[in-house]
């Protein structure tokens, strides 16, 4: 009986203990065969970059983006010998004062000007030899009351200048005078003088800045 009980008691030990390796091994072969968390890395990796549509932006290269400045054409020259026409028309008196407007225009085929200042004036036939004062305006006309400023006009097919020549018909004892017939006028910054049919009777002449016609 002692035997028996002996024998059972060891079967059991042995059983307690195979039990016991059995279950460590279990433990150990589940950690083994844990597979370790998916990474990031996997998960970017199957992430791929979006195609572009066409409402993208195309940025054009450095050099489409320059562009160069704007030219511009330059000013018209000042009037030269040969590129002036001239001619007078003679303006109404008024108390005593007579004037002639003249009259300047591109020459035909010729390229654009300009004219500042004042023409060169001398009387003609009819009376003694008569010198145009400079004065910026009086009587009959010239520039503006308080601006003494020489205006730049500009000569072309469809521009012109004109100044204004004015004298006195009488002298200070109240007597007439000599009634010139023409003038000599020489364009501003030139020195072609030419002789334009003008009827003025005058004892003194002035001369007033070219302008654009009014």
């Amino acid at each position: 009986m002692a035997t028996r009980t002996a024998r059972y008691a060891s079967v059991a030990v042995c059983c307690t203990v195979l039990g016991l390796a059995g279950c460590a091994s279990n433990s150990t072969d589940s950690g083994t065969s844990s597979a370790p968390p998916p990474s990031d890395t996997g998960v970017a990796a199957r992430v791929s970059t979006p195609p572009s549509t066409g409402s993208a932006i195309s940025v054009p290269p450095t050099s489409a983006l320059t562009t160069s400045a704007p030219t511009t054409s330059a000013a018209p020259a000042p009037c030269g010998n040969g590129q002036v026409v001239v001619d007078a028309t003679v303006m109404s008196p008024g108390m005593g004062h007579r004037g002639v407007r003249l009259n300047f225009s591109v020459a035909r085929d010729g390229r654009a000007c300009t004219l500042t200042g004042y023409p060169g004036v001398d009387t003609g036939a009819g009376g003694p030899l008569l010198h145009a004062e400079r004065t910026p305006r009086g009587y009959m006309g010239g520039l503006p009351a308080g601006d003494d400023s020489e205006p730049t006009v500009l000569l072309d097919a469809g521009h012109g200048a004109q100044a204004v020549v004015e004298g006195v018909a009488f002298d200070n004892d109240g007597k007439g005078c000599a009634s010139y017939t023409d003038l000599r006028v020489t364009a501003p910054n030139t020195t072609d003088t030419v002789t334009v049919a003008a009827q003025i009777d005058t004892c003194h002449l002035q001369i007033h800045p070219v302008t654009a016609p009014q």
